[in-house]
């Protein structure tokens, strides 16, 4: 049992980048994937329909570049205090992407997150298929998972906090008990109860009345 629980998304609150956009730079499609990426974060874009546009793009990739890829992430400013403060805490912390398993991974494994979970690239014969396997990390599974984890680790809903920066996160922030919006776009900014505009994730530490 956790005495709370705060769920991040990752591309862009966790770490730095958007994932997706570093495998399209391997796969040159960068121009192309970062438009569709910035109408899907705006709201403009369905987010299952744009991850399917996006992947599509990187068909063909070898898949030894994901390794590259994963070696450009850099966490965001003030991500392992966070975690750390967290469980100081007796907290839980877990985050939920509409990235890559394949990258989110490692991330999990540094930070010693309690719960992760992301979306997973198809792969034949060593490369990208430009396809995706199960199920898609949408914003409903974004708030399923929040709901899922406050379950495992037996923490009420009251209790709950969750933080992003894209439309793709407001169906979870809506769910939480406290939404927190990280250098969000304008229509997360405007839907969260607390709006971060800095990029240093330990500042959150503060709003929580933990540092």
């Amino acid at each position: 049992m956790a005495r709370f629980l705060v769920v991040l998304d990752v591309d862009s609150t966790l770490i730095e980048q958007e994932v997706i956009e570093l495998l399209a730079e391997e796969a040159g499609s960068l121009e192309l994937v970062a438009q569709i990426t910035a109408r899907a974060m705006a709201g403009e874009l369905d987010f299952g329909r744009s991850l399917v546009e996006r992947v599509a793009t990187l068909g063909g990739l070898d898949a030894a570049a994901l390794e590259r890829v994963s070696a450009r992430v850099e966490l965001t400013r003030g991500a392992e205090r966070l975690v750390t403060g967290i469980h100081a805490a007796d907290g839980a912390v877990a985050v939920v992407s509409g990235g890559f398993h394949e990258l989110l991974d490692p991330i999990a494994a540094q930070l010693g997150l309690d719960a992760h979970r992301a979306n997973r690239l198809e792969i034949a014969n060593g490369r990208l298929t430009g396809r995706t396997a199960g199920a898609v990390i949408d914003a409903a599974a974004k708030r399923d998972a929040l709901l899922e984890w406050t379950r495992q680790f037996d923490v009420p809903l009251t209790r709950t906090v969750a933080i992003g920066d894209g439309a793709n996160d407001l169906a979870m922030m809506q769910a939480a008990a406290l939404s927190i919006a990280f250098d969000a776009k304008p229509v997360v900014r405007d839907a969260a109860h607390v709006s971060l505009p800095e990029r240093d994730l330990s500042i959150v530490l503060g709003v929580l009345g933990l540092a």
